[in-house]
């Protein structure tokens, strides 16, 4: 079997960020880069749920709602992914990660879908540390990115 591009990139060289994953025609795949890759620190189920559920609200809420295809976590548990028609560059979506990262750490109350009739596993959320995690990346990526977090290496 061919290998996948997502597969053809050196994690050993990722770094936290918000890179262009794959272009396919029209449809961009972003990896939101929470954590570095095999870096011994791993996002948890519970909190990243909890951003999955804030981050395809408001990302389905934003004025890119009718180019969204997806939003979801990565199953290495390092990040997210975020599809969307158009072709945008990193850089393009900075203004929409940053407000929606804003919107989780500042977010009180229910968590959108999370309750038995919306979502299969709706106990397993964590708001608190979802909130610290988006901060931290507000800080750390988002508020001064850097070209060198635009690009994979």
């Amino acid at each position: 079997m061919e290998k996948i591009a997502s597969f053809q990139v050196d994690h050993r060289k990722i770094n936290v960020g918000m890179y262009i994953s794959r272009i396919d025609g029209d449809i961009v795949t972003y990896d939101l880069r929470m954590v570095k890759p095999n870096g011994g620190v791993y996002l948890k189920t519970p909190s990243m749920h909890t951003i999955e559920h804030l981050f395809a609200t408001y990302a389905r809420s934003s004025e890119f709602k009718k180019g969204i295809i997806y939003v979801g976590p990565m199953g290495c548990r390092t990040g997210f992914y975020l599809i969307l028609v158009g072709s945008y560059e990193s850089k393009d979506i900075v203004p929409l990660m940053t407000e929606m990262f804003e919107f989780i750490r500042d977010f009180e109350g229910e968590i959108p879908g999370a309750s038995a009739k919306d979502c299969g596993n709706y106990l397993d959320m964590n708001l608190g540390m979802a909130k610290y995690l988006a901060d931290k990346y507000l800080k750390n990526v988002l508020y001064d990115i850097r070209p060198e977090r635009l690009t994979y290496p």
